[in-house]
């Protein structure tokens, strides 16, 4: 497949960048390799949209009503990108080679990083950060699985994976090096690069030793676990109060 149709294919969601396989993750390293060359071979041309103008060598994404897609002005996907039906994307950003599954929301000025995968039924609220992973191309992307809610202002960059229905509270800011602590048992489980399925996560931090003396540095901790018995709506607004998480 030439550089050209894998680009059209992605965008049209025909193939994507990182799928998951018998319960793994897998890359397509063809797909984030063509992305790359993409870029390579188009050059820096003028985009007219309404009264705005804009140089880029990406064209926009086009989007069909019969796509089942909102786009609130002034969101932008860039071309090489796939919103799923029922997707919204209030004022906000996703770039060439992300996937956001269906019904999911990217509230206002979130960002989707390239290749980034999104899942069904995921709410990005205000400002998340997604990260791009496009090199080195067998790096997973940023995962978001299906029916996680991040939280206002949180980050998640460096292919850290975001299990299914996860809550991440405002302000959580993972990277792949990150400890990601469940404080739910007698004893702490760490993780990094990776949020268990049904997590409540809040911003933390812990004291470690430096030759300058002790100093607190940031963590996320698991709090609790959203329920499998209630569905999305009622469970999420169960966690956000029995721990006491603002959106």
């Amino acid at each position: 497949m030439s550089v050209e149709d894998t680009i059209a294919a992605l965008d049209r969601g025909e193939i994507r960048v990182a799928e998951k396989v018998d319960g793994e993750w897998t890359v397509n390293e063809e797909a984030k390799a063509a992305i790359l060359e993409y870029f390579r071979i188009r050059k820096v041309e003028p985009i007219e949209v309404g009264p705005f103008e804009y140089l880029d060598k990406i064209p926009l994404k086009r989007v069909d009503p019969a796509d089942g897609v909102r786009v609130v002005p002034p969101a932008a996907a860039r071309y090489g990108s796939y919103l799923s039906r029922g997707v919204v994307m209030m004022p906000s950003y996703v770039n060439i080679g992300a996937w956001v599954g269906p019904n999911s929301m990217v509230d206002t000025w979130a960002t989707v990083g390239s290749c980034a995968q999104i899942g069904a039924d995921v709410h990005l609220a205000g400002g998340v950060g997604i990260g791009g992973v496009l090199e080195p191309v067998q790096a997973r992307p940023v995962i978001v699985e299906d029916g996680a809610f991040l939280g206002s202002r949180c980050i998640v960059t460096e292919g850290v994976l975001v299990g299914e229905r996860a809550v991440l509270a405002p302000n959580v800011s993972l990277t792949a090096s990150v400890p990601v602590i469940d404080v739910t048992g007698t004893e702490p489980v760490e993780h990094r690069g990776y949020v268990p399925p049904r997590a409540v996560v809040v911003p933390g931090t812990r004291a470690k030793e430096f030759p300058a003396g002790t100093y607190q540095v940031a963590c996320a901790l698991i709090i609790g676990w959203r329920s499998e018995q209630t569905d999305l709506k009622t469970s999420l607004n169960d966690v956000l109060r029995e721990f006491e998480i603002g959106t």
